[in-house]
Formats: structure tokens, C-alpha cells, sequence
């Protein structure tokens, strides 16, 4: 059986400062190897990138689109894109290099990754830059970059339905960037359907940076599978799974807002820029509230049973269409840690962070810095432009999103991201920069809950909550993210073996869960390797100092705070569990030759 089963071999590579596409053969050891999605995505940045210190904002930084072998098959929750280029927010403490930045992934679902499949990809890489503002329109074998000049400056809702209709047809599926991408903020996103988000780590930036506002793709095809009967047979078994999973009810009851509530509960959720764990009106901005309040439709990616995402509407004030929200990363974010209780202003301010594509989660981490920075008089009005940025307020939160997405007077140093702030601020406001390599942390606290500081630390692309909170989990999450498939239906145990043979059939390789989780460590090593070479070492492994030296004074882990030495002796044995040099953190010789990875 060939090795490309289940790949149509090829990706598709596009230089916007020619004009040129063509089809590039993907190397058949690279699909065994690193599979698809964040795996093979981060081998095609390794390799394009041959030395480090490259500039992400040059033409020269590739920015990936890769679906995972699930994508384009009905396979259930296989909607994902993962989004891999070369960061414009994180650094190293010290390098050689004044470019020096991690590796970056983004994970979006919707419905982008299958139509690139059906189109005849594996994947889309974009290196260059293009004279004017362009979009691409790709319908199978037919690529045209299109002048985009007069989407300049237009926000994401706007764009979602004047690309459709310039384009005269509803079945191209879209991806974009908003004015913040387009201003060049490091931490912008790109946005698909006006509410999915490849959100974390400044793609936007980067696809903004190569004049790039768009992608649109239309595909008739569809890739094969290698074993026809087992693909169905498990296929049955997965649906069968998931049709009787309390976790996919769950899921489409209340989605990811369910954790507003439990984890302020539970002393876990970042409140007041990281200074608590329990919000005490978590309730009036939990999924229970939206589900009474605002949402009136449950909305699922494709191929999804599990409808996470909801829609609806809000009156008064702040009155308007609801595309999403609040998911639990930006229900916290921008309600807990900003102490906004406002269920309607609340789902203003995701709203506009969306139209106009920036991160919701460094965003919010943003202005609770600047909201703790303005309290402890750090900084007046005058530094903020006017606006009196309070706790809690909905106002003075929009008037600072509108000016970090434009670049505005103090939104042009707020745009910078927490560890810039605190350059700017000094005073000692560092210790409450909540970042870690200059990526800001999500909306998971921990003063007590040390496994998910490990997982902020030790993460590739900077503190990222979805990267695990020990070695097994963290190459799980890799080769997940690299099989297109979404990770929430993996909460439900029983779907393992089924998604196990679902790759195997599909792919003509064997994957046992042994085999799986070995796939998943030999891309994360590859990730290692490729910051290692930026110049990232242990002491870029650092937690702010908040997070030991600031108790919670509330709720039910009231005085918690995190043990340094404790959290060193950790971080230790982590790197002797990876084989991992615990000095500097480089992979040992023995653990890239057991993963194949030796020629690093």
C-alpha cells in the first residue's frame, strides 16, 4: 500500500511577490512521520526555514494552512486547520539573533480545511509578498491572486459577506484578516465565518505582513482512504460513540462556557488580570445565563455532532447579533479578568475584538495589565489617551480595543502585547505581565493548579493552555491537532480505539496507541528543535512572578500560591522525562535518533 493512502500528496505553494502556484510533492516519510495538521505543518517550517533569525514579517516566513488527513472525510469533528508560520510576538530572553522567535500553530475549525482537501491539497503554503493588498481564489487546479484594494481597512463581519458576493458563490470557503491584521498587531488573528479564529501567536500579522487580506477556496474532489470496509466499519463506531456521549450533549447544552462558572467554582479561572481564581458573578456571564439570555442556535463545525459554538442576540445598550460567545477563553478573558459582569457588554466587546481580528485572549490579557497598571497609578489618563480604564468597564474596554487594533496613540504600544507594556511601564509592573515568551497566558489560572503552569511554560509556541499539562498529554495534543481532528470529542474515552482505526484505514499505516503517542513526541522534539535553534533555553521556560508571590484572597483556594522550587524541581523532571538536557533543555542525541530525528 503506498504511503501517500489518504493524501493526495501534494501541497500547494504560492509565492505572492511572482505571482507563482504550483503542486509540490510531499515527501512520503514526511506523511509517515509527521501525518498532517501541526505535525507536517511544522516539518514544512523547519525545512523552508533553513537558518534561524528570519524575520516572521519577511516574505521570507512561510504561513501554512494545513488540514490533517480526517479533513474532507465525513469523519466526525474533522473540521480543523491548523495555521503554522514562524511568530511575530514571542522571544527568547537572549539570543544571537534579533529576530529570534518560537514556532507557532494555530488551531481553527469551520469548515476551511475539508474544502482544501477537496480542492486536491494537502495543504497551502504562502511565502512573499504581494505589490497591493490581494485576496487568492483557489477553485481546484485554478489559482488568480486578485487586487483586494478596495477591502481595505473593512472588518471581518463586513468582509465575510462582500467576499462571498464579489465572489458570486457560496460555495468557496473563506479566511481573512481584519484592520488589526492589517496594521501589523503581533498578536491579530485570521478569522473564518466572522467567528471562527486561527487566534493565537499573530498569524494574522504574518498574513497581513504579505499584503494577503484573504483566501478563498472552492474544491469538487475528495481524497481516498486506503482500506474502504475498515474506514467504514470505523466510522460506524465513532458516530455510534459520540450519538450516545453524555460529552457530546454536553458540549452542544452549554459548550465551552460551561467552564465560566466551573472553574471560578473551582479557583482556577483568571480574574482581575490573574490576581484571583474566582470570579463572584461568574454566574451572570456563565453558559447558563446565555443559554436563558442570548443564544437561540446551536452551531457545529463540519462534520460535527457536538455544536459548540451558539448565536443569538442581545437588547439594550449593547444590543446586537451574537456570532459567538462567550466560549470560556473569551467569557473570561474579557468578563473575569476585566471584572465585566455585563452579559450584553460583555458580548459586545468579543464581538468587535472579532471584527476587527485580533487574539481575544492576548487582548484581554492586554488591558487587565493596563486596567492593573492604571489602579495602582502606574499610569494616568494622559498615558491612556482619556480613557478611564476601570475595572469593569465596558466603555473605556472598547475604546482601548479600537485603539490597539489601529495602533493608535497608546494602542500602538498596547499592540506590542504585556511584556512591551512593561518594558514601557517599568515601576515594577513586570510581575504582573502575565506572559511566557512573550505569548500571553489563557484564561487558566494557577496559583493552584501547578500541571497547567508547567504546560504554559514548557509550550512551543509560548504559554498555551491546549498544549498539555505533562509530556503525555502535550504528544497527544500534537498528533491530535495533526489529524484535522477537534480535540473536544476526545474527552470521551470511548472514542480512542474507533479514531485509532479511523487513521489506520485511512492512511494504510498502523497506528496503535503506542505508535500514535510516539507521532505525537517526534513532532513535538521537532518544535523543540526548531525554538532550541532560535536561541530558547530553560530560563525562557519562566512563569511570571505573580504567580508565586501573589496569594488569592477569596474563594476556595484562598492563599493559594505557587512554590518556586517546587516548580524548578518540576520543570526538571520534565526535561529528564523528554530526555531533554535539564541544563539547557536541548533533546539529547538518543531521543532524536529513537524518533527518527537524528539528522537534526
Amino acid at each position: 500500500m503506498s504511503s501517500k493512502a489518504g493524501y493526495h500528496g501534494v501541497i500547494l505553494s504560492i509565492d505572492l511577490s511572482t505571482g507563482k502556484a504550483q503542486k509540490v510533492a510531499i515527501p512520503s516519510e514526511d506523511l509517515d512521520n509527521f501525518v498532517g495538521g501541526q505535525g507536517l505543518g511544522i516539518k514544512i517550517l523547519y525545512d523552508r526555514l533553513k537558518k534561524p533569525g528570519v524575520d516572521p514579517l519577511s516574505p521570507e516566513n512561510p504561513l501554512i494552512f494545513m488540514p490533517g488527513p480526517f479533513s474532507g472525510l465525513p469523519v466526525p469533528s474533522s473540521s480543523r486547520t491548523c495555521v503554522v508560520t514562524k511568530s511575530p510576538i514571542t522571544a527568547p530572553r537572549k539570543s544571537d539573533f534579533s529576530h529570534a522567535s518560537t514556532v507557532t500553530y494555530s488551531n481553527m475549525g469551520g469548515f476551511f480545511g475539508p474544502e482544501v482537501r477537496f480542492a486536491g491539497y494537502d495543504g497551502i503554503v504562502i511565502t512573499g509578498k504581494a505589490p497591493v493588498l490581494s485576496y487568492l481564489v483557489i477553485d481546484d487546479a485554478k489559482v488568480e491572486i486578485r487586487d483586494a484594494s478596495k477591502f481595505k481597512g473593512m472588518r471581518t463581519d463586513a468582509f465575510d459577506k462582500a467576499i462571498l458576493e464579489e465572489l458570486g458563490d457560496r460555495k468557496y470557503k473563506t479566511v481573512y484578516i481584519g484592520p488589526a491584521g492589517e496594521n501589523l498587531v503581533p498578536y491579530s488573528c485570521i478569522l473564518h465565518t466572522a467567528g471562527r479564529a486561527a487566534g493565537r501567536g499573530g498569524a494574522g500579522c504574518v498574513m497581513g505582513s504579505k499584503n494577503l487580506k484573504a483566501i478563498a477556496v472552492r474544491g469538487t474532489g475528495q481524497p481516498g482512504v486506503a482500506d474502504h470496509a475498515g474506514f467504514l466499519s470505523a466510522l460506524d463506531k465513532a458516530r455510534s460513540v459520540l450519538n450516545g456521549s453524555a460529552y457530546a450533549k454536553s458540549w452542544a447544552e452549554q459548550g465551552t462556557a460551561r467552564g465560566i462558572v466551573g472553574n471560578s467554582n473551582a479557583g482556577t479561572e483568571a480574574v482581575r488580570n490573574y490576581r484571583e481564581g474566582t470570579f463572584t458573578e461568574a454566574e451572570k456571564i456563565g453558559a447558563g445565563t446565555a443559554r436563558r439570555d442570548v443564544w437561540v442556535r446551536d452551531i457545529a463545525c463540519y462534520c460535527c455532532p457536538l455544536a459548540c459554538k451558539k448565536s443569538g442576540m442581545t437588547k439594550g445598550k449593547y444590543g446586537g447579533i451574537v456570532h459567538d460567545g462567550p466560549e470560556y477563553e473569551t467569557g473570561v478573558m474579557l468578563g473575569s479578568n476585566l471584572l465585566i459582569s455585563d452579559m450584553a457588554g460583555l458580548l459586545k466587546v468579543i464581538t468587535s475584538i472579532d471584527d476587527l481580528g485580533l487574539d481575544q485572549i492576548s487582548t484581554g490579557n492586554v488591558i487587565g495589565f493596563l486596567m492593573e497598571a492604571y489602579e495602582r497609578g502606574m499610569i494616568n489618563r494622559g498615558f491612556l489617551d482619556g480613557i478611564d480604564l476601570k475595572w469593569g468597564s465596558v466603555d473605556a474596554t472598547l475604546a482601548i480595543i479600537e485603539k490597539i487594533a489601529a495602533k493608535d496613540g497608546v494602542g500602538a504600544l498596547a499592540a506590542g502585547g504585556v511584556r512591551a507594556l512593561a518594558w514601557q511601564i517599568g515601576q515594577g509592573s513586570e510581575k504582573f505581565a502575565i506572559h511566557v515568551k512573550g505569548l500571553e497566558l489563557a484564561a487558566h489560572n494557577i496559583q493552584a493548579n501547578l500541571p497547567r503552569g508547567l504546560s504554559y511554560a514548557t509550550a512551543s509556541r509560548g504559554a498555551c493552555h491546549m498544549s498539555g499539562d505533562n509530556v503525555a498529554m502535550q504528544n497527544r495534543r500534537a498528533i491530535l491537532d495533526s489529524t484535522g481532528m477537534c480535540f473536544f470529542p476526545t474527552f470521551e474515552p470511548a472514542l480512542e480505539e474507533p479514531m485509532l482505526s479511523l487513521l489506520s484505514a485511512i492512511t494504510g499505516r498502523q497506528f496503535d496507541k503506542a505508535e500514535f503517542e510516539k507521532t505525537g513526541e517526534r513532532i513535538f522534539n521537532l518544535e523543540k528543535m526548531f525554538n532550541y535553534r532560535e536561541g530558547f533555553r530553560r530560563e525562557d521556560d519562566r512563569l511570571p512572578d505573580r504567580f508565586f508571590d501573589d496569594a488569592f484572597t477569596l474563594g476556595p483556594k484562598k492563599g493559594a500560591v505557587l512554590n518556586r522550587d517546587v516548580f524548578e524541581m518540576t520543570l526538571t523532571e520534565y526535561y529528564k522525562e523528554r530526555g531533554w538536557d535539564p541544563e539547557t533543555t536541548k533533546p539529547g542525541a538518543s531521543k532524536l535518533k529513537e524518533l527518527g530525528l537524528h539528522y537534526l
